[in-house]
């Protein structure tokens, strides 16, 4: 293959003369590089690369993009560095073969994560620069063209990979276009009988739906015109897949879906889209709530357009879309508009705000996730996001995922008014937290100073960005909760053999570190918090190398306090409070757990492991409320339940679940986790409730 060949004046010839030069070079240079290697069709290797810098010239990318879509295998396959390309071609193309190159280089646990690593190195350079994705993209639409060579368990990981990630990132840039050729080409791969069996339906389909197609694109033409309105009118061919997925979600047969007609309308600009809209509403009855206006609240991807269900004239549905001529450069283009249309610059400007915001947000993320798999989980949630619109108090539009709650508003805003937010108002009133967000919704969010995120909000969050933001948040709190724990456990085992915390120098402690393969003095403290280090061997360890003789002594108890947070936790089988006896166990993972001393389950783990359990005590200023939990057996008598509620709320306490059972004859039995600030508080609560008619028995509930 010739390299004049790659200056095919129809594809390259927007290029300035020097660009095709350093093109010319580009190619020689990876025609050197894959010399010899061919491709599992047969065909030399060089073949693929000049594939996808057609396609990218398809989009009038620039040079940088299409020298490194010309290279951006040879650092996988053949012995060239990023200096070597950085030397010859420059640093920016150099940065963009990195971005797309895989990472085989690195040694990682399994293939899930080493596809997961794959992604998020991609995810990240297209963060630094969008070019990296769509010459990626370019890539995997050439590698999905020519799939018919690879054996079939591989033909179908990739097709479901470019499924679940690729197709979903065109959709998020807005290449419309792609996005469909990827999704057809993913499902003739995963589903192949499926496919062929659709696609034999849709071209005997086609035949038979020409004359109506026909006489309704005419119909809305005549409508048009008589209204003063230029349009080009184009009747919409539907997907192979799209059709198969709107069988599945709405159980629709074959032909149920091929009765609704698609129609695109183009015109000149914004009014006339509006007008044009009223014009059809008056040529066909529009079917209601099936109207949306995504000119006056675009997609997240930027995707203008408005979009109309009308009844047609053969009595099934017609599904219209109408919109400029620039709207339908941007929705077949995307974010790749940048480039093709540079005359429009101002009016695709949107797009690029957009992108860039989703693309820093990426960012934001991977600084908060350490974990690739779990970068790669919040992208997937943001790339599926059936969006949702609503407003902020100031009547800004913001997007979110559909089933996106009042957290995942507040994060959207700003990270730190999602770590404080308290409660939210939706339209004006107060709304729980967990609240699921409507389109037109208008949210105001309520902080306080002192508030964090809950545990609890991942159960019904929905956005990468919210989920992420609490994750980082936890783990950071959980951390230095453990680092606090951990001193006290150190500083106890020391003294118990004869040292304090404060006598070891610094030198023992790096030594400890060194030999520990830790990070930090802080880390092991966390490790010792968390149960995954004992404080009796890292305390031997610090006076070895202290050289301070070990004398036992008595050791003292661990006092808790209940100020502290995730490190220490009460255990729920025997729910201990304070006046309980206790006791405690380091737990690998999870810290200090607190049982009652008379706790069965604490009873057979001590006797199995004994080295895991220390002596804990409740510290005297303890200040908090607990959870105590007790049974009561009643009369089943109209009312009996507020007359228990009131007796406990006099008795100071509050209720934080009920439970009833389900056969209620002459008595009934209760369960109530109480709020209690100690043993003497859940001694009066009970008194008061005995002191009830109706009250035949009462127990305190715990596993003794």
């Amino acid at each position: 293959m010739a390299a004049v060949s790659l200056l095919d004046e129809s594809r390259f010839g927007y290029l300035k003369p020097e660009d095709i030069e350093r093109l010319s070079e580009a190619y020689r240079f990876s025609d050197a590089a894959h010399a010899g290697q061919k491709r599992q069709s047969g065909d030399p290797y060089i073949s693929h690369p000049l594939a996808v810098a057609e396609i990218l010239a398809e989009w009038h990318l620039d040079g940088q993009t299409l020298m490194a879509a010309l290279l951006h295998d040879v650092l996988e396959d053949a012995a060239i560095t990023k200096d070597e390309i950085s030397d010859a071609f420059g640093p920016p193309v150099a940065e963009l073969v990195d971005g797309v190159s895989k990472l085989d280089r690195i040694e990682l646990q399994s293939a899930e994560e080493a596809q997961a690593e794959n992604f998020r190195k991609m995810l990240l350079a297209m963060a630094r620069d969008v070019r990296v994705i769509l010459i990626k993209l370019a890539d995997r639409l050439h590698n999905m063209r020519t799939l018919g060579a690879v054996p079939p368990a591989k033909r179908r990981r990739i097709a479901r990979e470019t499924m679940e990630i690729y197709a979903p990132i065109a959709n998020r840039l807005g290449l419309n276009a792609l996005y469909h050729e990827l999704q057809e080409l993913a499902f003739s791969h995963q589903h192949p009988l499926r496919y062929a069996t659709l696609a034999k339906a849709t071209r005997a389909a086609r035949g038979n739906r020409r004359e109506a197609i026909s006489k309704i694109e005419s119909a809305i033409k005549a409508r048009l015109a008589a209204s003063g309105i230029e349009a080009s009118v184009t009747g919409r061919e539907k997907h192979v897949y799209s059709t198969y997925r709107k069988m599945l979600e709405k159980h629709l047969s074959f032909s149920e879906v091929h009765d609704i007609h698609g129609v695109r309308v183009i015109v000149k600009d914004v009014p006339a889209c509006y007008v044009g809209m009223g014009a059809l509403h008056a040529l066909y009855k529009p079917i209601p709530g099936k109207f949306k206006d995504y000119i006056a609240i675009p997609k997240a991807n930027g995707y203008q357009s408005l979009h109309t269900a009308l009844i047609g004239p053969y009595g099934g549905p017609v599904e219209v879309q109408i919109r400029t001529e620039e709207m339908h450069r941007l929705a077949e283009s995307g974010v790749a508009s940048h480039w093709m249309y540079k005359d429009d610059a101002e009016s695709l400007s949107a797009v690029q705000k957009q992108t860039h915001r989703w693309l820093q947000s990426l960012l934001e993320i991977q600084n908060q996730s350490g974990d690739p798999q779990e970068f790669l989980e919040h992208v997937k949630v943001d790339l599926f996001p059936d969006e949702v619109y609503v407003f902020t108090p100031k009547g800004l539009i913001m997007s979110l995922p559909r089933g996106a709650t009042a957290v995942d508003f507040a994060y959207a805003v700003h990270t730190d008014i999602g770590n404080r937010c308290v409660a939210a108002k939706v339209n004006g009133e107060l709304v729980p937290l967990r609240s699921e967000l409507r389109n037109g919704d208008r949210v105001e969010i309520i902080t306080a100073s002192h508030a964090k995120p809950n545990p609890a909000w991942l159960q019904f969050v929905r956005s990468g960005k919210a989920r992420s933001n609490i994750r980082h948040f936890l783990k950071t709190m959980q951390y230095e909760e453990s680092v606090r724990l951990g001193e006290r456990l150190l500083d106890l085992a020391l003294r118990g053999l004869g040292s304090a915390l404060d006598d070891m120098d610094n030198a023992s402690w790096e030594r400890v570190v060194r030999d520990s393969g830790s990070d930090s003095r802080n880390a092991v403290l966390a490790d010792i918090g968390l149960g995954k280090r004992l404080p009796a061997v890292v305390a031997r360890r610090l006076l070895r190398h202290a050289e301070i003789p070990a004398e036992t002594k008595p050791g003292a108890v661990v006092m808790i306090r209940g100020t502290e947070g995730m490190a220490v936790q009460l255990a729920r089988c025997c729910r201990a409070i304070p006046g309980d006896d206790v006791i405690g166990s380091i737990k690998k993972g999870q810290g200090l757990v607190v049982h009652a001393a008379t706790c069965r389950v604490a009873l057979r783990s001590r006797r199995a492991e004994p080295e895991q359990w220390i002596d804990v005590e409740w510290a005297p200023d303890n200040h908090r409320l607990y959870q105590a939990e007790i049974r009561v057996t009643v009369a089943n008598q109209r009312g009996v339940l507020g007359r228990v509620a009131s007796e406990i709320a006099e008795a100071g306490s509050n209720i934080d679940s009920i439970a009833m059972e389900d056969d209620r004859a002459l008595y009934t039995s209760m369960q109530f986790v109480l709020e209690v600030s100690d043993r003497k508080h859940l001694a009066r609560v009970m008194r008061a409730l005995r002191r009830l008619p109706d009250v035949k028995k009462l127990a305190r509930v715990s596993d003794t």
